[in-house]
């Protein structure tokens, strides 16, 4: 059975192509919370800066908060989807792809444990860190 599923195959390749969208879907979703979280938290601080309430800025704050566990999320479920298309692939090339192989599209690994793992991620910590720290400097000059 494995003998009809190779690179060749129309399924095995739509698979493949459904795998790799699934992966740069999650990609593009953590590059939006980078962008769509610089800008949220810097009208934030701006609102903060006009009715001059430093105080205000913990809510920028906890914006920063909000957007960098989402995008963990997504770093964490681009990590377990790229460790099933791997696994995918090296099933392919050793040929012991099955049915359940090639008609399931699901996430390889622990994404609870991968979320975690995440925060350490270059995608996350120098970003939000520099984040964070924005904030802090523009409560103490606000």
């Amino acid at each position: 059975m494995s003998n009809l599923f190779n690179a060749e195959c129309s399924s095995v390749q739509t698979h493949v192509k459904v795998m790799q969208d699934v992966i740069r879907r999650m990609a593009e979703n953590s590059r939006a919370c980078k962008l769509r979280g610089i800008a949220v938290v810097a009208a934030s601080l701006i609102l903060a800066a006009q009715v001059e309430r430093p105080v205000y800025t913990c809510v920028s704050l906890g914006l920063a908060f909000v957007f960098l566990i989402l995008d963990m999320y997504y770093i964490a479920l681009e990590r377990v989807f790229r460790c099933s298309y791997d696994s995918f692939v090296q099933k392919l090339a050793w040929g012991e792809l099955t049915p359940s192989d090639l008609y399931v599209v699901k996430p390889t690994g622990s994404v609870p444990r991968t979320f975690l793992r995440s925060l350490w991620s270059t995608d996350i910590y120098p970003f939000y860190t520099a984040l964070v720290i924005t904030v802090l400097v523009a409560r103490y000059l606000i």
